[in-house]
């Protein structure tokens, strides 16, 4: 087989990394990020690989064409282009280094046959991707644009995200490319499971005693359901703390205060929210909360609660056991193999905020095996 030499730009914890092991027959020339903490996570899964702690931009050309790589795997930063924030686009300084990249690209002494790369939803209308398709087509790449949201593919976790796959000849794509950013891609991308629930995930549940749980399911429970705008909707959160330094159960005060604004799901759920960076400290948009104690009706618990005085509404909603998942439960759900662990003085806040970054190590990979079929 083919042995396939990579840079992986933007490498963060390493998902891209742990897509290629599952996917190519690879070796990863280098690693290149700036963020600290992501790097000793990277460097704690992956200690054998070169892993560059530097600026892209601090790169020169010479430094690139000696790695004789043939393949780029790239995340560029999201936040010019998310659709609540500022959309800078090519204005924002966070946008220089992947323009860099396409400055340098032509002049590489040797061009990657192959090109991978992940963004937000919001990517697809920016200039940044119209530079980059200008850059492509300049130098006679074909390419194929998608929007993936694992929950389409039987993942349950949304996390709708920007991929565009490209290659140069010789060789074209295994299927018919499109002009058009196809969404979800059901045709071309076979492979995934299509039941998956979070309980198949290693997500734990309580089985309460009586006492805990003083009624039964007795109808069907109604989960807070969100449309696709309001899962990317990521909005400016409240300064109201969650959690401090452990994984646990929701705190009184945001029971009280959020309890219609937690996405709540059980561990027989087929989807939860997409996790970001600021899981565990604000409450809405920020990912699911789990409800443990499966027995007790969601829909009741809620609308019984709404006349209680706080004491008791407090103790209506301590029925359900709400609890944040875990960084080990988020991991899993992202598509990380069981043997990706933290470094142990990577605090629960350090680990929920590089897992808010990161992508579906499932998807990319079956977009990197796409990528490089014949």
């Amino acid at each position: 087989n083919i042995i396939y030499i990579i840079l992986e730009l933007y490498s963060r914890i390493g998902g891209m990394h742990y897509a290629l092991k599952s996917s190519a027959p690879a070796e990863v020339a280098a690693a290149v990020d700036v963020n600290t903490t992501a790097n000793e996570i990277y460097k704690h899964n992956f200690p054998n690989t070169p892993l560059l702690p530097k600026t892209i931009e601090g790169m020169m050309l010479q430094d690139f064409d000696k790695l004789n790589f043939d393949v780029i795997l790239m995340s560029p930063p999201c936040q010019p282009f998310t659709r609540i924030g500022l959309q800078g686009d090519v204005a924002d300084p966070r946008t220089k280094s992947f323009l860099y990249i396409l400055e340098l690209l032509p002049r590489l002494s040797k061009r990657p046959r192959f090109i991978l790369l992940e963004n937000v939803k919001g990517f697809e209308t920016s200039s940044a991707r119209d530079a980059l398709l200008k850059t492509l087509r300049e130098f006679d790449y074909s390419f194929q644009e998608f929007l993936i949201s694992p929950t389409s593919l039987g993942i349950p976790n949304s996390r709708l995200r920007y991929f565009l796959i490209a290659r140069r000849p010789p060789g074209s794509f295994s299927f018919p490319t499109s002009a058009e950013v196809l969404f979800f891609c059901w045709q071309i991308i076979e492979g995934f499971p299509m039941s998956e629930s979070l309980n198949s995930l290693a997500v734990p549940h309580s089985h309460p005693t009586s006492s805990e749980c003083e009624r039964d399911k007795t109808g069907t429970i109604i989960f807070k359901l969100e449309t696709e705008q309001e899962l990317e909707r990521k909005r400016i959160q409240d300064s109201q703390e969650t959690t401090s330094g452990s994984v646990s159960a929701a705190p009184p005060k945001t029971l009280l205060r959020y309890p219609l604004l937690m996405d709540v799901v059980q561990p027989s759920s087929r989807r939860s929210v997409c996790f970001t960076k600021g899981y565990g400290h604000y409450v809405e948009g920020t990912g699911s909360v789990l409800q443990s104690c499966v027995d007790v009706e969601l829909e009741g618990v809620f609308k019984s609660s709404e006349l209680l005085s706080e004491e008791d509404k407090l103790k209506q909603l301590s029925q359900l056991k709400l609890r944040y998942f875990t960084p080990r439960q988020i991991v899993s759900l992202m598509g990380f193999p069981a043997d990706f662990t933290f470094p142990k003085h990577i605090s629960i806040k350090q680990q929920y905020r590089v897992l808010g970054n990161n992508l579906n190590v499932h998807v990319v990979s079956h977009l990197i095996r796409l990528l490089i079929s014949k």
